[in-house]
């Protein structure tokens, strides 16, 4: 695989049993490369470390006075110079290759199940370690990627000369060899340590980044509430605990290139002082000693590429589990695909009802739907089951469910969501959360999504009330233009307020019209006047087709066909939104925020009518 060959047409399906498993899979797929930067860095050390031999020679004819010698060591000399120029460049251009390509793979997988997890992913991992794994860790699993073959080439160099002076000056040689694996394996006791305290700082700069992102994303509210000085507070302790980190982090990589150093110094010394007596007692030549001592200073730079495969695996095996983590994440809690040896499921007939297991909940096909939860966070959840995303159970619910199961995904006319294919069951259903996104660029790219063609974006921009929007789009655009569609859209829609954002996003959900559309909660943060004229619109616009709205909204549910209550995790009340207000006490407090007091005497004055009634009955 070449650069211009990327993206991969089919990225693989990776091993994430594990982090080393998963870089011994990414390793696979590359053999061909990491032969071809061996291949290259052996001829880069080779010559290398052939030029002390070389020069040994060339003290041995000058002090034999052998000038046709002497010109065949300067020929040997130029032949390795070009050998290590050559090996050299080409090896620089092979091991980025490989990093370039593993990093790709590993952003591909990633981006892959980004785009399949959707919504869900930032609920079953914290934005921040996502964010981490698609950037520093794919670098730091590149860089080992890219440090395998230096490693290869080099500690086979080191192999090879630690033999050859052996076999050349045994006495020196020998001490050289003997001495090769401590200076290779001397800091490998404190990579553990220094790996923790670089986990440590990147945690910590992880979570000084996260609250500058909030802070920023929510300068508008705190400047409302005068809450900037709270926030730079925290920022700034944030920012001392990095540098703190960096600190401790620092002198501990600084110890280790200490240890680097000081060994290998202290190797020359011994080569030196005893190559000196071997000399004086006539055991050793001249050109011997410049041969070794020669060979010993560059077998250094080999030797840092060990150094470097034993850092380059501390950084990168816990990024790799991170990585690993994420890409084990499914649309199933069960860790496994919907299989497809026996063929894609069946595609649910169009017109059927949708229906949650867990929660009892039944979704009339073609009719406006609005579900009722006291618990937001229930609300959450149960969206993301009506999307064909099961949820796993833990102690934190607060909806009754038994904790540590998984909870089943809905079904459409039967069929389970979580058994599609993934772009049958996001054409089928589709999910609109909290929070949703405004992506960067003019307005036209926003309605740039799948769907079936039948709402045209005039349309939908209609439906969800969008006309004061278009007018703050078009002030605001810098080149002037006159057509809203023109209009650009900044990053997260930041230069919109929050119920402008809320009515794009409806609008660009309205543009797909799916067969079933859920609305978590989409005007929570819209007036009254317009929250009701959105409900019409929308009403209006899906009339036939399979709405789910999850809100408390009066005016939302006033607007609905039929109104669902939960409770406790399961259905307890169905009827209208008037109807229940009558009728259910628990879907009147849910409504109207009575306290328990206000339920109590309400239930009394209801009582009192009631016996009112019954004595001008009685008295007729």
């Amino acid at each position: 695989m070449q650069i211009s060959d990327l993206p991969y047409p089919d990225p693989g399906v990776p091993d994430v049993r594990s982090g080393p498993r998963f870089l011994l899979w990414l390793g696979r797929g590359q053999l061909g490369g990491q032969a071809r930067s061996t291949g290259w860095g052996l001829l880069h050390h080779c010559g290398i470390a052939g030029l002390p031999f070389a020069v040994g020679l060339g003290v041995e004819a000058v002090v034999d006075g052998d000038g046709g010698r002497l010109l065949l060591v300067g020929a040997l000399i130029a032949a390795l110079g070009i050998a290590i120029s050559l090996g050299d460049a080409m090896l620089h251009r092979t091991a980025v290759t490989n990093w370039i390509t593993a990093a790709a793979r590993v952003q591909q997988l990633l981006a892959r199940r980004t785009a399949e997890l959707g919504a869900a992913l930032t609920r079953r991992v914290a934005a921040g370690e996502v964010v981490a794994v698609s950037t520093g860790d794919v670098e730091k699993i590149g860089w080992f990627v890219e440090a395998v073959s230096r490693f290869l080439a080099a500690a086979t160099t080191l192999v090879l000369v630690c033999v050859g002076l052996v076999f050349y000056a045994p006495s020196l040689g020998l001490v050289v060899a003997l001495s090769m694996p401590v200076l290779a394996l001397a800091a490998l006791p404190l990579l553990p340590r220094a790996t923790r305290r670089a986990d440590i700082q990147r945690e910590r700069a992880g979570r000084a980044t996260e609250l500058a992102s909030d802070t920023v994303a929510g300068l508008r509210v705190l400047r409302g509430i005068g809450g900037e000085e709270l926030f730079l507070g925290r920022y700034r302790e944030a920012s001392q605990a990095v540098r703190e980190a960096a600190v401790r982090s620092a002198r501990m990589w600084a110890l280790i290139s200490a240890i680097q150093v000081v060994l290998p110094g202290l190797l020359l010394i011994a080569v030196v002082w005893y190559g000196s007596a071997l000399v004086l007692d006539g055991r050793l030549a001249v050109g011997e000693l410049v041969t070794v001592f020669s060979a010993v200073s560059l077998m250094l730079y080999p030797l840092r590429n060990v150094e470097e495969i034993a850092m380059a695996y501390s950084f990168s095996r816990p990024s790799a589990q991170r990585a690993a983590r994420v890409l084990a994440l499914t649309r199933t809690d069960a860790g496994e695909e919907p299989s497809v040896a026996a063929g894609p499921p069946r595609e649910p007939a169009p017109g059927g009802d949708l229906y949650d297991p867990r929660t009892g909940l039944m979704v009339p096909a073609g009719r406006f739907t609005a579900v009722v939860c006291g618990d937001p966070d229930l609300a959450g959840r149960l969206a993301e089951r009506l999307g064909g995303h099961p949820v796993h159970t833990t102690a934190a619910d607060s909806d009754g469910e038994p904790e540590g199961g998984e909870r089943p995904s809905a079904l459409l006319g039967g069929v389970a969501l979580d058994e599609l294919a993934l772009d049958t069951a996001r054409r089928l259903v589709l999910v609109q959360d909290k929070e949703p996104v405004l992506l960067s660029g003019t307005l036209r790219e926003l309605f740039e999504v799948p769907s079936s063609g039948a709402v045209a974006p005039q349309e939908a921009l209609d439906a969800a009330r969008c006309g004061d929007v278009l007018d703050a789009l078009l002030q605001s655009s810098p080149d002037g233009t006159e057509d809203p569609m023109d209009a650009r859209i900044t990053e997260r829609g930041r230069s919109l307020s929050g119920g402008q954002r809320q009515r794009l996003a409806l609008a660009r959900s309205l543009v797909t019209d799916p067969e079933v559309l859920v609305l978590d909660e989409p005007t929570s943060a819209v007036d009254s006047h317009t929250e009701a004229l959105i409900a019409d619109g929308v009403a209006a616009l899906r009339a036939g087709r399979t709405t789910v709205v999850l809100s408390s909204s009066p005016l939302l549910l006033d607007r609905a066909a039929r109104v669902v209550l939960l409770h406790g995790g399961t259905v307890a009340a169905v009827g209208t939104h008037r109807e229940l207000l009558r009728t259910e006490p628990r879907y009147r407090a849910v409504v109207t925020r009575e306290t328990d007091e206000e339920q109590r005497l309400a239930g009394l004055g209801l009582d009192r009518l009631s016996e009112v009634l019954t004595e001008i009955e009685e008295s007729a």
